[in-house]
């Protein structure tokens, strides 16, 4: 069975573990309760390490989340050298907020990734669907790499 590590990352209270365990089927839709992330920057080598993807969970809502996911992108996917098309950006609606579904102002190079809003109140078939694309493409990069190495390794 092929494995793909896929990483959530993004600026605190964005939405990251309710979208995770959402689309993992590991839990209910509840209220709010932070979660103790990762906050040293210091283990996050460890973390990315052999990782496959790396999806960027923002809320659009808050204005200071459009510039802290540049940061996110720049550690998690230039640095460790990952292609855009490993890369998915969510602007995750929260119950209640509205869903306002315009683009938001991203600047290069966010406004080449791959952009789906989330609204689990509204639409939550539309994020799983859009995931599980992303997922797909993912995992079948990694088997066209895996093949490519072990034909590197035959030849």
């Amino acid at each position: 069975m092929l494995k793909a590590k896929i990483l959530f990352v993004g600026p605190c209270e964005s939405g990251k573990t309710v979208l995770a365990n959402f689309l993992t089927e590991s839990s209910d839709i509840t209220e709010y309760n932070p979660t103790q992330g990762v906050r040293f920057e210091s283990c996050w080598p460890a973390l990315m390490k052999d990782s496959h993807g790396v999806v960027i969970v923002f809320n659009a809502d808050l204005p200071s989340h459009l510039k802290e996911i540049e940061m996110w992108y720049s550690c998690f996917v230039q640095q460790q050298l990952l292609q855009d098309t490993q890369c998915l950006l969510i602007a995750h609606h929260k119950p209640g907020s509205g869903s306002d579904k315009g683009s938001p102002s991203l600047s290069p190079p966010l406004n080449k990734l791959k952009l789906v809003h989330s609204n689990l109140e509204d639409d939550p078939e539309e994020i799983r669907s859009e995931f599980l694309k992303y997922l797909k493409s993912v995992v079948s990069a990694v088997s066209e790499r895996r093949d490519r190495e072990e034909m590197s390794i035959i030849t």
